[in-house]
Order: C-alpha cells, then structure tokens, then sequence
C-alpha cells in the first residue's frame, strides 16, 4: 500500500478503552430523566451508532419510541455524565503504540481524523484523558448522521474538502475494530483497516474484508 493522504480512527476499543464509561453514562442518564435501569449492551451492536443505540434502548426499557425532546434531553443528560465518569474510570487506557503511530503519520503529512459512531462530544470526551485529541483535525460522527455508512461518507468528504479534490479509495485509510467498520470504509469508498484491539480477531476482520489487518497499532503502519 502506497501512503494514504487522510487516515481516519475509530476510537472505542481501536485507540482506547473506556473500562465501560460509555455505558454508566447511559445508564445514568436513564435513570435521571426515567428512573429507570438501562443496559446498552443488552440493545445494541458494536459499531452503532449513539442515536441507534439511544432510541434502541428508549425503546426497550421504556416500551415506546422516543419524542425528540426526549432524546435531545437523554444526550444531553449522557455527556454531563461522560465528562465525569470518564475521567474517573479506573479501565481507562490508550492502547500501546497509539501515540507512536499517530504521531509518525502526522509527520508523514497525513491528515487524521475521527470515525465514531459516538456524537462529536461524547467522542472527543472520549479522548480527553488520553490526550488524543491534539493529533485529530476533523471527524465524522453520530451526529452527523446516525447511519454509519453515511458518517464515514461525511468525513471522507470533509477530509477531501481539505485536499481541495475527491480523494480515492486507496488514499483515505479506515482503521476500526470490529466489521462494520470495514463494510462502513467500503461502502464509502475507503480503504478498509482492521485493528484486532477490540472484540474481533484478526481472522474476522480479514473475512469481513479488510485491506490489511494489524493485531495492534504497535506494527508498522500500511503504507509507511
């Protein structure tokens, strides 16, 4: 593989591990606004996006759809708890070689971004107490739009808008951790990476299709 121009990360179990933030957060809010016990893991996927699995849940726990002032509150209510649960979640970890490997293809005039399902605030919330956020200059995320597929077209776009031209296929990089994020890459019209740091093994991510596989950002970068 040949350089990419623009690399995009997924953050969740691809360049950190929240020792189960997101989901307290979710839980909490829940009960705050419904007093209600709420389980993402029990109604939803990974690699959903926040909107999937917010109303997913709404749904589940509360037996109805959601009102959009109810999900708007429910968001709001999540990332006031983010903030806090986050920073004191003692899972907390960047995983090993992440900093190394950003920091080459920044000096290799790449350009990085962010690929979340998250909403941008829970995302960069995400990254705080690991630092990353310094190396990312844009990102496509779940509130963009809660279709994954069509999150990653918005942040390829943007990352072709700051190229001044449409890029191609084999110069935007998607590195994620589970198959979704490499059918979401194809769909988009990227190059598909696999990161076996999450749930998934390096074998299920080459039979969802991926480009290249790496069982941790420790090995050498395609295309470096």
């Amino acid at each position: 593989m040949k350089k990419p121009l623009a690399v995009l990360f997924d953050i969740d179990e691809t360049l950190v591990h929240t020792g189960g933030a997101g989901g307290k957060s979710w839980a909490l809010a829940f009960d705050d606004l419904h007093r209600v016990e709420a389980d993402i893991g029990a109604h939803s996927s990974a690699g959903e996006t926040d909107p999937q699995v917010g109303r997913a849940t709404f749904k589940a726990v509360l037996h109805r759809d959601p009102t959009n002032e109810e999900m708007s509150q429910l968001y709001s209510r999540y990332l006031w708890h983010l903030n806090d649960v986050i920073r004191a979640s003692p899972g907390y970890k960047v995983f090993d070689g992440v900093d190394d490997t950003l920091t080459k293809l920044t000096e290799a005039g790449v350009i990085l971004g962010i690929i979340s399902g998250a909403m941008e605030g829970a995302a960069r919330t995400k990254m705080e107490p690991g630092h990353l956020g310094r190396y990312f200059v844009f990102g496509g995320y779940g509130s963009d739009n809660p279709d994954r597929d069509e999150a990653t077209r918005i942040a390829i776009h943007k990352a072709s808008l700051l190229h001044g031209r449409d890029l191609a296929k084999e110069e935007v990089f998607v590195v994620g951790d589970t198959p979704h994020d490499i059918t979401s890459a194809h769909a988009a019209g990227a190059t598909g990476i696999g990161c076996a740091t999450g749930h998934y093994t390096a074998d299920q991510l080459r039979e969802a299709g991926a480009d290249a596989v790496l069982t941790s950002l420790t090995e050498a970068f395609p295309g470096l």
